[in-house]
């Protein structure tokens, strides 16, 4: 047993290498380096949150937007910015550049992460504990990672500003209650947390900063698997499987896709459907399924064969606890709605000084965009002669994967000039 700063400089040693920082484009996913906790000064302190006041319990607001959980958070007196809340980041990440200077950063050094993709590695900054202001919680020596360049576009995948994301620091001393149908968070002690009646608590382990929970995998041929995966609050699909693809193969019906890219390049793989998802008590029917494709998960320091994603977290009501390793599950009443994908095939950010024009980034190979001949650049002016200027990414999306067959008038930008398109949405997996 090491104690704390031990521990650290131990796997410093051992391993002298970045853990991956990787960010998909509709799949949110960051893992933040260890080496940063001995960069800041901060191997012998905890970093954790806790409740203010003796209270026992915090309730906090989150938006839901493009399956990304964003809280409102100040850092040093300055703010209020917006976070993204992330299971899957084992550091506080800093995305937006800005804040070096807006938040007066004074002690800071610069390293080097690499990422999963293709490229070159990328800079960023490490802080000494910041002061992080959430109402109703304290910060205890949380310091982060702050990128020289903003990388990940989150902002303008968004369509709101985005500073950052959080992580570890919010979740390891404290038990989070997460109600996606009103958008709250119930924060507070282990002790003092309000389990759910009839719902089934699931054993975790905290491993390299992140959840690990054991699931079972069956495939449309019958086959099965015993997998153990991230719970990732920050991966924006339902379920991701990396490194089966050689040992297992794909599904019969899949489609080729882009999941992303990372600090380094993109992120390649396939799309299908596995027949039965397995949590604990609960059985999860048809769920669309992510297949990175390559071995560059292979390197990760903990052993693992994906992650869960919060395409499946949001049908239930869920208590997170670290210090009791456990997480909580119960059926919320969206539990049996079916898994869509995108029928459009195209991807697109929001862009402009407001983040309300609506520029395409990708029109995926043989879909119904391609087919029609949008392309990467066009801008989507209007659906069904509504001006997109009016509408949020979220709600663009709920029109694109709403309905097999549903035909859609858009007014687009393309070729340097206005024109009106039908676009008829397929199902593809």
């Amino acid at each position: 047993m090491f104690i704390l700063c031990d521990y650290y400089v131990y796997l410093l040693t051992k391993y002298k290498r970045l853990i991956r920082l990787f960010h998909t484009t509709k799949h949110l996913r960051v893992i933040v380096l260890l080496t940063l906790l001995c960069c800041c000064n901060l191997a012998a302190n905890a970093q954790y949150f806790d409740l203010k006041n003796n209270k026992k319990r915090v309730t906090i607001p989150f938006r839901m937007i493009r399956d990304m959980m964003i809280i409102e958070l100040k850092i040093n007196n300055k703010g209020p910015f917006n976070f993204i809340l992330d299971t899957g980041v084992g550091l506080m990440l800093i995305t937006d550049p800005k804040l070096v200077d807006s938040i007066n950063i004074v002690n800071k050094r610069t390293l080097k992460i690499n990422g999963i993709g293709e490229g070159d590695a990328y800079e960023a900054y490490a802080t000494s504990a910041l002061n992080i202001d959430i109402p109703g919680l304290m910060s205890y020596d949380v310091a982060a990672a702050i990128l020289k360049t903003d990388h990940f576009g989150l902002s303008n995948y968004a369509g709101i500003p985005i500073h950052g994301l959080l992580g570890y620091e919010f979740f390891n001393n404290l038990a989070v209650k997460i109600d996606f149908s009103d958008s709250t968070l119930s924060v507070s002690r282990p002790r003092d947390i309000k389990l759910f009646r009839k719902g089934n608590r699931i054993p975790m382990s905290i491993e390299d900063r992140k959840p690990y929970i054991e699931t079972k995998v069956t495939f449309p041929d019958g086959s099965k698997t015993n997998d153990k995966l991230v719970v990732d609050l920050g991966a924006g699909h339902s379920l991701s499987l990396e490194n089966i693809i050689k040992s297992h193969g794909l599904p019969e019906k899949f489609i080729a896709a882009n999941l992303g890219v990372g600090l380094t390049g993109p992120v390649s793989g396939f799309l299908s459907r596995v027949k039965e998802f397995e949590i604990g008590r609960f059985k999860i029917k048809n769920v669309i399924t992510s297949f990175p494709e390559g071995d560059q998960f292979t390197t990760l320091m903990v052993k693992r064969d994906g992650n869960m994603g919060i395409g499946i977290l949001k049908r239930f009501d869920v208590i997170i606890d670290y210090p009791d390793s456990a997480m909580y599950l119960k059926p919320a009443i969206n539990f049996k709605m079916p898994f869509e994908h995108d029928m459009s095939g195209l991807e697109y950010y929001g862009a402009g000084e407001n983040l309300d024009r609506i520029i395409v980034s990708r029109v995926e190979p043989g879909s119904p965009a391609d087919e029609i001949g949008l392309e990467k650049d066009d801008e989507i002016l209007a659906i069904n002669l509504k001006p997109v200027a009016k509408m949020s990414l979220e709600q663009i999306d709920t029109i694109f994967k709403s309905q097999n067959d549903r035909s859609l008038l858009l007014e687009v930008y393309h070729d340097n000039k206005k024109d009106n398109v039908i676009l008829t949405l397929k199902r593809r997996i």
